[in-house]
């Protein structure tokens, strides 16, 4: 009986790992150089060392409540006047703790803009209600202005309420911006 001889296996995994030997030995010793035609200066002095400058951060009492005397300017520089008709503004000064709650006449229908405003080093929250629904529920980061807009359906008076953890500023206006279309 004879026997067929058997196929010496082979292993693939050798012959990748010779080849890629000697495709790292050719190849190491490769360097691509190329003239981007920007010339080298010539040897650089080394610069004395400077001390660094003073590093500048946000200053912490900016965001400090100012006084009642100064409570106009800072309206007028935090809410610009935009032209539009104002139905309701108020602004003021409030102590540590201290719930402020205050109505608006009677306003139309129609699409309004409520901007909001406050300096404190906490946020203020700002809740404005009409009779039946909260249209603004928002504690304010003090320091940047927020504007709402707000629909009325019905004629009705809002009540804006204003809460201060730490003594603040505040200002809110109501503008509107379109009566309703008969």
């Amino acid at each position: 009986m004879r026997t067929a001889p058997v196929p010496l296996a082979r292993k693939p995994g050798a012959a990748v790992v010779i080849a890629a030997l000697a495709a790292a030995m050719v190849l190491g010793g490769c360097e691509y150089t190329y003239d981007d035609g920007r010339s080298l200066p010539g040897p650089v002095e080394a610069e004395p060392t400077r001390l660094p400058g003073p590093v500048f951060t946000r200053d912490p009492l900016q965001n400090d409540p100012v006084s009642e005397a100064e409570l106009g300017a800072w309206v007028t520089r935090t809410l610009p006047d935009t032209g539009q008709p104002v139905a309701h503004a108020r602004a003021g000064l409030m102590a540590a703790g201290e719930i402020r709650a205050e109505s608006t006449p009677v306003l139309g229908t129609g699409t309004y803009a409520l901007a909001l405003a406050c300096r404190s080093q906490r946020r203020v929250t700002f809740t404005v209600r009409s009779e039946s629904l909260t249209l603004v529920d928002l504690g304010l980061r003090c320091g940047i202005n927020r504007e709402n807009v707000i629909y009325l359906s019905s004629e009705t008076a809002l009540t804006i309420r204003v809460e201060a953890r730490t003594g603040a500023n505040y200002a809110y206006r109501l503008r509107l911006l379109s009566p309703p279309v008969p």
